[in-house]
């Protein structure tokens, strides 16, 4: 009779132990540690482990030993996924070999978005789409409802993962997905379905398919009630590539980030729109940021901020009112608070504007988070709009750093960011002086400013 074995694994970060106890002492969380049956059995896990997929051209030289100087510096090769946004947040394209786990809340279109891509993919090359959650009939009838080519897309409903391997062994697809990782389990791991132990072991075992044989690996992933990715932390390590789907349920765009690439940049923003007939991309995500009110309004502002290799047009809103607490409401939407509390120090200090007994509240339209500082100078300056309630020109744009002596510095990729604004249509800039260009821009007029005294003057 096989023993059995109990350890206790971290939910947070797959730590495990021998007995339990109250903090994970690797990720210092609490409550966290689970009870994991595991059963030994003749090379069973460690067989697994050393498993070895054939049949495909590279599989064999896995382990030869070469120097670090004959390895050939040529660019991977890349090959599109037919959908442009999606290539702009994989770094320009897929990677024959690498894992991509994409994440994303319940009814976000994780899947809808996949197998319009398998689609595509599939009148072009081998592909096979695993799908654990649903029907092989309820995939098929989302795809006929969306319109989509079906005739080329292998499907396997499945969620044995050595059985899945042995299939994609024998269709060799050059992309597969699976859909999703939380429900798939291994027959040598003595636990549930959606458990660390399972989730761990599964991944590690397609992970390892997919780099032996050069296949495309996308994993559908859950998350969890605050937005973070469900599984253990280690499962983040194992992948190549993170992406997240992230809209809200009263709007119809969703976005596209990228929180882990190691073969393109992290901070590249995807745009795509929820149609009838599926997720379409959006080319020009600036018009659908810019949909203000027709006529002027306190407390707004247009700003540019740098998403990856483009600019992005995004207006600011501030309201500032009268507070009725002893201790006024600071509430940031979309851009980080404890900045917004600094700026408004640097606003009464530097600017003469006190704001202690009014509450302010800021938001970025559209649900973009901003993460860089050129939002600082709008940010103040859609303040002050709303407090002295006076509207600020239809046609202006500001952006730029403020820092805590008032001064104002320049931000990476300036005049790209006022060519952006020039071309939806923007006349007046207060930049700082640092991003002015050398070449003035016809019908764009720009005010450099040094200090956030003459930002407010400008006005």
């Amino acid at each position: 009779m096989a023993r059995q074995k109990t350890a206790y694994v971290c939910n947070d970060c797959g730590a495990d132990y021998t007995k339990w106890q109250g903090q994970c002492t690797a990720c210092n969380a609490w409550n966290t540690l689970a009870e994991v049956r595991l059963t030994t059995t003749k090379g069973s896990a460690n067989e697994a482990r050393n498993v070895r997929f054939d049949g495909y051209a590279g599989g064999a030289n896995q382990q030869k030993v070469v120097s670090l100087s004959d390895v050939a510096l040529e660019e991977m090769p890349r090959f599109s996924s037919g959908a442009g946004e999606l290539d702009r947040v994989l770094g320009g394209g897929l990677v024959p070999g690498s894992a991509v786990l994409m994440g994303g809340h319940p009814g976000a279109g994780k899947s809808t978005l996949l197998l319009q891509t398998m689609c595509y993919l599939a009148e072009h090359m081998p592909a096979l789409y695993v799908t654990g959650e649903e029907s092989l009939q309820q995939v098929a009838m989302r795809a006929n409802r969306l319109g989509l080519p079906t005739a080329q897309l292998r499907m396997l409903s499945e969620t044995s993962v050595e059985s899945i391997c042995e299939t994609a062994q024998t269709l060799k697809p050059k992309v597969m997905v699976i859909d999703s990782i939380q429900v798939m389990h291994m027959a040598e791991v003595q636990s549930a379905p959606g458990s660390v132990s399972q989730v761990r072991e599964s991944a590690a075992y397609l992970t390892r398919f997919a780099k032996q044989t050069g296949t495309v690996l996308f994993l559908v992933g859950h998350v969890t009630k605050d937005g973070s990715l469900a599984g253990p932390k280690v499962l983040e390590h194992m992948i190549d590539c993170s992406l997240q789907l992230e809209g809200s349920a009263d709007s119809r765009f969703r976005t596209l980030r990228s929180h882990k690439n190691r073969f393109g940049a992290v901070n590249e923003l995807g745009v795509f729109a929820m149609l009838e007939n599926g997720l379409k991309e959006v080319k020009n995500p600036s018009s659908i940021f810019l949909s203000r009110a027709e006529g002027p309004s306190p407390g707004s502002v247009v700003m540019v901020v740098w998403e990856g290799t483009r600019p992005l047009l995004v207006e600011i809103q501030a309201l500032v009112d009268q507070s009725h607490m002893n201790n006024p409401r600071r509430v940031a939407v979309g851009l980080e608070q404890n900045r917004m509390a600094m700026l408004l120090a640097v606003l009464h200090r530097h600017g003469g504007l006190m704001t202690g007994d009014q509450d302010v509240f800021v938001n970025v339209v559209g649900g973009v988070k901003v993460l860089e500082t050129s939002a600082d100078l709008a940010l103040l300056l859609a303040v002050v709009s709303s407090f002295r309630d006076q509207a600020l020109p239809h046609d202006l744009m500001v952006f730029g750093e403020v820092g805590l002596s008032g001064e104002i510095r320049p931000v990476p990729n300036g005049q790209e960011r006022i060519r952006e604004a020039a071309k939806h249509g923007f006349k007046r800039a207060i930049v700082p002086k640092g991003n002015v260009p050398k070449e003035a821009l016809q019908g764009m007029q720009i005010v450099a400013v040094t200090k956030l005294t003459e930002a407010l003057e400008a006005l």
